[in-house]
This record gives C-alpha cells, sequence and structure tokens, in this order.
C-alpha cells in the first residue's frame, strides 16, 4: 500500500512538472512572438519612411544579429511587404512610396526648410529643383522673386509654378512616374545634360558621411547625380531625419555639394564633418 501511494505520488509530481515547463514554454513562446512581431513592425516602419533597410544597420540598431534580421526580412517578403535586395530589403514596387505618401511625413521640418531655400534663390537666376516634397514647399515661396528660369522634372512642381508671374519654366521630358509625378529615364538624363549654370536645389532620401548623399531608387539616384554635375553648385535639401541614415543609392560624395539646408542645427559629429568638408550649415536661428 505505502508502495502504491509512493507511485502515485511520483506520478502526480510528474504530470505536475510537465505541465509546469510546458506553461513555462508556451508563455516564453509568447514573449518570444511578441518581441519578434514588435522588431517586424519596426523595420515595416523603416521601410515605410526611407524606402529600404540593411541588414547590418537594422541589426545594429535593434541589437541583434545578422541572421536575426535576414529571417526577419524573409518572412516579410512572404507576407508581401518588402522585396528582398542584396544586403537588406526595399518596399514592394506596388506599395504606397509616392508623392502624396511622402507629403505628410515630417511636414514641419520640410516647410522649413523650404522657406530657407528659396531665400537663397536671386533675381534673374536659373535654378533646378527636384521632385521631392521638401523641393515643393521650396517652391510655394518663389513666386516672390522675378525672372527666375526653373528646372523640373516633376508635373506637379510644373502645374505649381507655370503660372507664376516672373518666372519660367523648363520641364525634363522623359519616363513618366504617375506615383511620384516626376520623369526619369534616357530622355530626361539627355534634355538635362544639354543644360549648365543652374544651381542644382537637392533633396535626398538619406545621408552618411562615409557614403554621401543617397536616394531610395536608382532612377532619381542617376538623374539626380548628372543635375549636380552639371550645375555651377549643388545644394542639399535636408530635414533633421535625413541626418540619421543613409539610403540604398549613392548620388555623389560631399565634394559636390557646396551648402545644405536644413530645419535644426546638425548635432556636433555632422557639424564638424560638414565644416571639415568647407559646406556652409544654413538652419534656422533659435
Amino acid at each position: 500500500m505505502i508502495l502504491f501511494n509512493c507511485i502515485c505520488l511520483l506520478v502526480i509530481v510528474a504530470v505536475l512538472d510537465i505541465h509546469f515547463q510546458g506553461r513555462k514554454a508556451k508563455d516564453f513562446g509568447e514573449k518570444v512572438t511578441n518581441t519578434t512581431k514588435k522588431r517586424r513592425d519596426e523595420i515595416v516602419a523603416q521601410l515605410l519612411s526611407r524606402g529600404h533597410v540593411t541588414v547590418k544597420e537594422t541589426a545594429a540598431g535593434m541589437a541583434v544579429s545578422d541572421a536575426t534580421v535576414r529571417r526577419d526580412l524573409r518572412a516579410l517578403a512572404d507576407e508581401s511587404k518588402c522585396e528582398l535586395v542584396y544586403g537588406g530589403a526595399v518596399l514592394p514596387r506596388d506599395s504606397d512610396f509616392s508623392f502624396q505618401a511622402k507629403s505628410h511625413r515630417n511636414v514641419e521640418a520640410k516647410a522649413i526648410v523650404g522657406q530657407l531655400a528659396a531665400s537663397l534663390i536671386k533675381e534673374d537666376d536659373q535654378i533646378l529643383i527636384d521632385s521631392g516634397t521638401t523641393a515643393f514647399e521650396m517652391a510655394k515661396h518663389i513666386g516672390r522673386k522675378r525672372s527666375v528660369s526653373v528646372i523640373v522634372n516633376s508635373s506637379r512642381l510644373a502645374a505649381e509654378l507655370a503660372h507664376t508671374p516672373g518666372l519660367s519654366v523648363v520641364m525634363l521630358g522623359g519616363h513618366y512616374r504617375p506615383d511620384r509625378m516626376d520623369t526619369i529615364g534616357p530622355l530626361a538624363m539627355t534634355a538635362l545634360d544639354q543644360l549648365r549654370g543652374y544651381a542644382a536645389f537637392i533633396g535626398v532620401d538619406g545621408l552618411s558621411m562615409e557614403f554621401g548623399l543617397t536616394a531610395s531608387d536608382i532612377e532619381s539616384a542617376h538623374l539626380y547625380r548628372l543635375a549636380i554635375k552639371n550645375a555651377r553648385e549643388a545644394i542639399l535639401l535636408a530635414d533633421h531625419a535625413k541626418f540619421q541614415t543613409p539610403s540604398l543609392f549613392k548620388i555623389v560624395d560631399w565634394e559636390s555639394v557646396s551648402r545644405v539646408v536644413t530645419d535644426r542645427k546638425p548635432d556636433d559629429k555632422w557639424m564638424e564633418f560638414l565644416t571639415e568638408n568647407g559646406i556652409d550649415v544654413i538652419y534656422p536661428e533659435q
């Protein structure tokens, strides 16, 4: 009888232990799942903000391994939330990385940059403005200038400026992207290569001290590289968020930039870097 009771007690203890271990495993699994979901949501947020992510930067920023980020990106690609590329991922081609979508990000900062940039335009000047949302904010203030020639590859900008007294608008032809309302490709580059003597106001998708100015798509990178090459000077338009990380495709090195217009003073590390490279930094006075 005593032996039978001991056996029953051992069985009960074993069952309770199995249940407890199973509950622990379940709780741990839920914790990992929640952590993974949070991390992947953050990756998606970065994709929507910048258009791309890299494995190295994402792993460093989230304090996880490269292998973990690769697994996350593969899972997101399976859900059609990104497309895998060498070293990282980009937004799907049919995602809403359009002019309208980007125009709702950092609105106040872009307005500040646009107004400051417009103040640099002189009477009888020739300028080129890129097709980004910061440039569109700049265009709102160009009407106060007189006898200014404006080169654009944006149909939205052309329509905004076309009826402004004193402005002459040159619209580059090329392959039209309806989502971004701009033209790119060989035809646009051929037209641009006939132009010289202008000041290029170029917005970017990201910045890096080592990699320079960057764009989220290769077509824009090619076009704006040529625009800067042919310009008498290149003025960078960048709100504070652009200083945090580069995008995927290089436009030019820093030696091609004469001035940077931003909405707030960059941190000491960036200020030192820009000063050492002979680049003027324009930002609002506090």
